[in-house]
This record gives C-alpha cells, sequence and structure tokens, in this order.
C-alpha cells in the first residue's frame, strides 16, 4: 500500500511543480528576451534498507527553450536585438558578470548605459559603459557604440559585449532572472556575434503550449490525488477486514 502512497504523493508534487514552472512562463509571455524554462519527469528509487522497491516521481527544470523570440521593431537608438546564440553581457547585483537577451538600454543621469532594472551593460572589455554628459547614442550591428554630443563630430565610444556561450560550457538561469555560465567564469566576447539595432527580442514563450500544458499538469494533479484516496480507502477496508479476521 505504501508503494502507491509514494508514488501518488510524490506524482502530485511534480505535477504541482510543473504547474508554477508553466505558470512562470506564461507569466513572461510579454518579457522581453525570456526564455521558457523547461521541465521533465523522472523516477527516482527511494534510498535505504527495505526501501529499494518504492520509487519517487520527481519533476526537474532541465534548461530552456533556446529558440529565439520574435523581433520587436522599435526604431529606438538604444534598443538592440542580439543576432543568433549571441547574449549581452551585464553586471548582476553580485558584481558577477551575468548575460540577457532583453537589449532594451537606458542612460542615467551620470551617463552610464544601464538595463531598465539598473544594471550596468558591459563593454567587450568587461567594464561598464560611461557616455559624455548631453550625448546621443546608436549601436552598429557589430556592436559598437558611437557618441554624439551637440557641436562636435561623432566618436567612437566603446564596444557591447556580445557573447556566445559554448556546449562544454552552457547558461543557466539564476534566481534573479539573469543567466550564467555553469562554470561561473565569464564567456569571452565573440568578435564575430552581431546585433539589430532599433529592434527587442520578445519571449520565446508560447502561451497556447503553456496553456495546454497547464491543464495536462492539473489534470495529472487530481488524477495523483484520487490515487491517495484510493490507498487510503482501500487501508481502511484492509483494516476493517484484520479486525473481522482477528
Amino acid at each position: 500500500m505504501d508503494r502507491l502512497i509514494y508514488t501518488s504523493m510524490t506524482g502530485a508534487n511534480a505535477a504541482a511543480h510543473r504547474q508554477a514552472v508553466l505558470s512562470n512562463n506564461l507569466a513572461n509571455v510579454s518579457t522581453q528576451g525570456f526564455r521558457a524554462e523547461m521541465a521533465n519527469f523522472r523516477s527516482v528509487p527511494l534510498q535505504g534498507s527495505g526501501s529499494t522497491t518504492r520509487v519517487f516521481a520527481l519533476e526537474a527544470t532541465s534548461g530552456h527553450v533556446q529558440t529565439p523570440g520574435p523581433a520587436q521593431t522599435t526604431g529606438r537608438n538604444l534598443d538592440a536585438m542580439a543576432v543568433g546564440n549571441a547574449w549581452f553581457a551585464v553586471q548582476g547585483l553580485d558584481g558577477t558578470e551575468a548575460y540577457t537577451r532583453a537589449g532594451r538600454f537606458e542612460l542615467t543621469n551620470a551617463g552610464q548605459l544601464v538595463t531598465p532594472a539598473g544594471l550596468p551593460v558591459l563593454s567587450d572589455g568587461g567594464a561598464p559603459i560611461m557616455a559624455p554628459q548631453g550625448a546621443e547614442l546608436t549601436l552598429g550591428p557589430d556592436g559598437r557604440i558611437t557618441a554624439k554630443v551637440p557641436g562636435q563630430q561623432p566618436q567612437a565610444l566603446a564596444r557591447l559585449k556580445l557573447a556566445t556561450p559554448q556546449a562544454e560550457d552552457p547558461l543557466q538561469r539564476g534566481d534573479d532572472g539573469l543567466f550564467r555560465s555553469t562554470s561561473g567564469e565569464p564567456i569571452a566576447n565573440d568578435d564575430t556575434a552581431r546585433l539589430q539595432a532599433g529592434a527587442l527580442e520578445g519571449s520565446n514563450v508560447n502561451p497556447v503550449d503553456a496553456m495546454v500544458g497547464m491543464i495536462a499538469a492539473a489534470r495529472q494533479f487530481e488524477q495523483q490525488m484520487r490515487l491517495l484516496t484510493s490507498a487510503e480507502t482501500n487501508d481502511k477496508a484492509a483494516a476493517q477486514l484484520l479486525n473481522i479476521n482477528g
């Protein structure tokens, strides 16, 4: 009886976890540069003497969907969409180098190039980018930034760091929503990476797939709870039979 209880209990937990992952994906269907999380079920034997026949059902996030989101043309000078598998480098709140596909950049009053969350955007040298006071910035396809101060000639300011992760050191999503290399080491600048200026990348979440998945996860959760109820009913029936025989 306890085998059914173990499987149903952990199955219900796994279904609830999948529901949470899909809900988060659906909530970010309009978030620029968002990468949908993937999740999968797996069975894990329970460790311990006499428990090898018991199996846990677990749900684990297995990474993210790498398909780029749709391009959204804005025409804004400081909007950029990384082409292919390139990522923009920013400095996280913990001070480490992190990566994002969201390319809506802004200038602070002090002239620093930042994300809407206020995170510094990094140059190909790994340093924050500072612009002259009152300068108008334009982005080139290779990430080069040109600053135009009224009354002066345009001047090259810096170059955005565009990093392309490799298969042997893939990116992982952090709790802050930013991505970092699995090794924790900064990824080298990719001189061949390109961007599309005046455009932003939308979320790659498919809302229809997410909704269908949520419905399926809800039904699976209900099924696991019915199995738990059946296990309880069977246990009570077995106890009554033992009392009668006794």
